[in-house]
């Protein structure tokens, strides 16, 4: 159970500090200006032309994994699982583990109608609503050994290279189209040795990015590493160094994932929670000229006291602010929307695994916390811009609002066009509209 006195106190005490740098970043990093022209058919510039611009996505990535699509034990609660993911997010993650897509030689589990396996839902069932959602995929775990098949046990490292670059072929002709997002390798501290020698080699993340390259040229190459990145200098000197020295020979790494599971006591929270140390990491880190993504977080509740579920939710609301504001971070993905049904433990078992940490927005009853209703109202209403503005005589008008997408309604004179344009962080946000 939280102790709320030690546990909020860790943040409190840098109310000042923190809620400057997240006014700050936000300001800086999540929004910016759009030039807005309205003109007549000739080209004419129509001033007091009224504009409504209304947003409609965010540029920012946001959501959780989707392990649980159709694995429910009812169709209410499978029904219910899809209307709070498309309610919560705009990316998904997808389990691509090679235990779950090849479990054995040769036969492979893409295809909608697959045999079912426990979170870990068919590719084309997760694409299949994510492409009728509009949300977008990421793929997870190419290179993991925590979950390579068993059918590679005692196979030899050349061998491996052999079906990996297989497995690297099969995804990419079925997907890279479809997915931008390829994590390459996964959590190479704490899997390292325990599970394939392979996984101790030296050049095995150079190897695998290279070999990724290959076949996902125009996708984003992220690597992965667990929440010790956050905790553990030793480990976070060394994941640094590990990309680092990837990119400085030669190979393309083009983002970098910090987990963020509080799977731990709270002694061991109270440092990863700490609002210096997250902005110290994500510094730290943005050394390294890549985007940071917020992969895998999962903010414990540890019951369903209301307390507790009360200060899980202010937790998470002011870690999304603090990595929302940072530069450098892409994506917030939360792990497990639901209780009782993580790694680790039979469904509805809260006793062990993951489940005994009552991490889900959801509880197993598929009600929704307070931790929901905080990261949903952050990205639709706080973080979010319904804005109006007059055009000038010259039929010019400017607005600020947050990265994304956005629907613009213009009005002159009773008669009224609707247009959809992109404010982008890297774009130069200009548009004529003709009425």
């Amino acid at each position: 159970m939280y102790h709320e006195q030690d546990l909020l106190k860790n943040f409190r005490k840098y109310d000042a500090y923190t809620e400057d740098k997240i006014a700050l970043g936000i300001e800086q990093n999540r929004k910016g200006w759009g030039e807005i022209t309205v003109v007549d058919k000739d080209g004419n510039p129509i001033p007091d032309a009224k504009v409504t611009l209304s947003q409609t996505s965010h540029e920012f990535k946001y959501g959780c994994n989707l392990f649980m699509l159709d694995e429910f034990e009812t169709e209410e609660k499978n029904r219910l699982y899809k209307e709070y993911v498309k309610g919560i997010a705009n990316m998904v993650t997808l389990p691509f583990y090679w235990n779950a897509t090849e479990p054995e030689e040769g036969k492979t589990r893409y295809d909608k109608d697959s045999e079912k396996m426990y979170r870990r839902p068919a590719i084309d069932l997760c694409m299949e609503f994510c492409e009728e959602n509009g949300i977008e995929p990421r793929e997870h775990g190419l290179a993991y050994a925590a979950f390579f098949p068993k059918w590679l046990k005692q196979t030899p490292e050349k061998e491996i290279k052999k079906h990996f670059e297989k497995r690297c072929k099969e995804i990419s002709e079925r997907y890279a189209d479809r997915i931008n997002c390829i994590e390459v390798v996964n959590e190479m501290f704490w899997a390292t040795g325990k599970f394939f020698k392979f996984y101790k080699d030296p050049d095995f993340v150079t190897w695998c990015f290279k070999t990724a390259e290959k076949y996902f040229p125009y996708n984003e190459l992220a690597i992965n590493e667990c929440i010790q990145t956050w905790v553990d200098e030793k480990i976070k000197w060394a994941y640094f160094e590990m990309i680092r020295n990837a990119i400085n020979a030669g190979v393309r790494i083009d983002a970098v994932g910090l987990h963020y599971h509080m799977f731990f006591k709270e002694d061991v929270i109270l440092k990863a929670a700490n609002p210096k140390n997250l902005f110290d990491t994500m510094d730290w880190f943005a050394k390294l000229g890549k985007p940071l993504q917020i992969s895998e977080v999962s903010v414990p509740a540890y019951s369903y006291d209301p307390e507790n579920e009360k200060i899980q939710a202010e937790i998470l609301e002011k870690l999304c602010k603090i990595w929302f504001a940072h530069p450098n971070v892409e994506q917030i993905i939360y792990w497990n929307l639901v209780d009782g049904y993580a790694h680790g433990a039979t469904p509805g078992d809260m006793t062990k695994g993951e489940n005994k940490y009552y991490a889900g927005l959801f509880r197993f009853d598929m009600t929704p916390k307070p931790a929901y209703y905080v990261f949903k109202n952050l990205f639709e209403k706080e973080w979010h811009t319904e804005a109006e503005v007059t055009t000038d005589e010259e039929g010019f008008a400017l607005f600020k609002g947050f990265y994304g997408d956005y629907t613009a309604k213009i009005e002159v004179n009773g008669k009224i066009i609707e247009q959809k344009i992109k404010l982008g962080k890297e774009l130069y946000n200009t548009y004529k509209i003709e009425i």
